[in-house]
């Protein structure tokens, strides 16, 4: 059957089971788009933005574990989408972007709406195309899903001249895909899984780390499985909040510069770190040299160059997590007489309660002002936690992280490695298209919320009912709190003179608009945007804007160098006492 490249473009993706895309129109995709227009099984999602049209598809990928897809124009079309690619491909998110591109004659001519797209993303794509000839469109199309999909994931770009979609090709579909040099690593060196059990088995002050990884893998019940026969506690960095169910006895939260006072402590104090899919980035090890400083590292990830690049390990295992965490039990499993800690983790675990005590994730209360942390608590205890929670980035991110309970994997979607603002409200978008019958909530900033606002129109037209809870403190918030801690209180530029009526703002576009500013009107709000079925509703909670996410490790600190509320109190106590005197 001979095809014209854009009608490949559209076959391709229906057998790769695609069923939405997100997207904005331009002029050198319009053949693609033409065939849309009528085609019943292929849905478009117009975004208002590209950048929003990758940021949606990467919720898409996150929420579902299927690959999402985006399809933009060139030039500026193409520039505004590298922002949501290099998030996805810090956070290792599946996603294909299709990008329009100048007829080949003219590449390199500097042709009206020309940029070179495979050039200025080749740094944050796990791999990127440029189609020269229609023959080679099914091909790379099946290639591009394939390496998107497959391995460590990551995001993949074709970029499609407007001559290649409208040439003619006999179509052909590659049923199997084979690509020189390119063999990811499944299953781990079975030398490597014994000696781990062997030293899982000896070790008194075990730990579990599990990340995004874990996630990834489908590895949650292995994970599980593994923490419960052990009697190992399970930390989740923030990717991989969810992969263990965070209301277990066994979890321990997130670590790191906001993560949990005990989880910190109990990396310090272990002697095993049991590593599941993690990269081990600086937020989570602070200073280096004192990280895990008595631990054994047993590392297992499927990327090779994520071990070792970072810390010290004594036990690399390159493969899949779930398959490697299903070895890893049959060995412990085949030889019981050796699996004899009941005493030992029992300490290990009564001083981890300890530490629970010692310093809970907490914070005052107050009767006429908002906590965010409070909102965020209402959030889980109405929703109980059936629900899918995307961030901004900043002070919302950690708060959402710290208060909210995540049991369920693919239920916290939030970036990561970039820590880009603007991402969760276009990422719940996404999700909620994936999950039409799922509540969704954006946790977000009255700074973050504004980046990609437009994005309420999408919303509106697609009768997405996602709920966005802004933590409306006109700052913004964590770049004020590392200025109050470390600048001497010198708030350059952090604070936002003007803030909108995010209320009329929401009205102004056809959704709901709904506002507290007492703490006795915070459940009744949450209450009323629940109820909301059919457009998306933003929950304006004007809160304390001098509120800060403790515990914090200051940068350059170890992590268990960590500052608390109330030593912050009693270092301006005795400023104002100085003062004074």
């Amino acid at each position: 059957m001979r095809m014209t490249g854009a009608e490949i473009v559209i076959e391709c993706l229906k057998r790769e089971g695609v069923k939405h895309i997100f997207g904005y129109p331009g002029g050198v995709v319009l053949n693609i788009f033409d065939l849309l227009y009528d085609d019943k099984d292929l849905k478009l999602i117009l975004t208002r933005h590209e950048q929003g049209a990758v940021h949606a598809a990467d919720g898409y990928a996150r929420s579902s574990g299927k690959p999402g897809v985006a399809l933009v124009t060139s030039g500026p079309g193409a520039t505004n989408t590298v922002t949501g690619i290099a998030t996805a491909y810090m956070d290792s998110i599946p996603i294909v972007v299709f990008s329009g591109q100048v007829p080949t004659m003219l590449i390199g001519n500097d042709a009206f709406q020309e940029a070179d797209i495979v050039g200025i993303t080749r740094p944050c794509t796990k791999h990127n195309f440029l189609v020269k000839d229609v023959k080679d469109l099914a091909r790379i199309i099946r290639e591009a899903f394939y390496i998107a999909t497959s391995g460590r994931p990551g995001p993949v770009l074709i970029d499609l001249p407007k001559d290649v979609t409208s040439d003619k090709t006999t179509f052909r579909w590659p049923e199997h895909i084979s690509i020189r040099g390119y063999n990811p690593k499944y299953e781990g060196n079975k030398w490597m899984i014994k000696q781990a059990a062997h030293v899982i088995q000896k070790a008194k002050r075990a730990v579990i780390i599990a990340g995004g990884g874990v996630i990834h893998s489908e590895a949650s019940k292995e994970l599980k499985e593994l923490a419960e026969f052990t009697q190992i506690p399970v930390i989740m960095t923030l990717m991989g909040l969810g992969a263990f169910p965070g209301t277990h006895k066994l979890a321990l939260g997130m670590p790191g510069m906001h993560g949990s006072y005990y989880a910190n402590m109990a990396i310090q104090q272990s002697d095993l770190l049991i590593a599941v899919g993690i990269r081990f980035d600086d937020r989570v090890t602070g200073r280096i040299k004192d990280f895990a400083p008595h631990a054994k590292i047993i590392h297992i990830d499927i990327d090779p160059s994520s071990i070792r690049k970072n810390v010290r390990v004594d036990i690399p295992i390159v493969g899949d997590a779930k398959r490697v965490l299903k070895g890893l039990l049959q060995v412990l499993k085949e030889e019981p007489e050796k699996n004899q800690w009941d005493a030992v983790r029992k300490a290990w675990l009564k001083q981890i309660e300890q530490w629970k005590k010692e310093r809970p994730l907490t914070y005052e209360f107050d009767e006429n002002v908002i906590k965010p942390q409070y909102v965020v608590e209402k959030l889980y205890e109405l929703t109980k936690g059936n629900a899918i929670i995307s961030t901004e980035v900043g002070q919302n991110q950690m708060w959402a992280a710290q208060f909210f309970k995540f049991n369920k994997p693919r239920t916290l979607l939030t970036s990561g490695g970039l820590g880009t603002m603007g991402y969760g409200f276009p990422a719940a978008m996404g999700a909620q298209v994936a999950h039409p019958n799922k509540v969704v909530i954006d946790i977000a900033g009255d700074g973050s919320i504004q980046m990609n606002i437009q994005e309420l129109a999408t919303c509106v037209t697609y009768k997405l009912p996602v709920k966005v809870a802004i933590l409306n403190n006109q700052y913004l918030g964590m770049v004020r709190q590392w200025q109050e801690l470390f600048y001497k209180e010198r708030y350059s530029y952090s604070h936002l003179d003007t803030v909108p009526d995010f209320v009329k703002v929401a009205e102004a576009y056809g959704a709901v608009g709904l506002r507290a500013t007492r703490p006795s009107e915070v459940e009744p709000v949450i209450k009323e945007a629940l109820k909301v079925k059919d457009l998306p509703v933003f929950m304006d909670f004007i809160v304390d804007w001098k509120e800060k996410v403790f515990p914090m490790v200051p940068a350059g600190a170890a992590i268990d160098e960590m500052i608390f509320g109330e030593e912050e109190k009693e270092k301006k106590k005795e400023k104002k006492l100085r003062a004074v005197k």
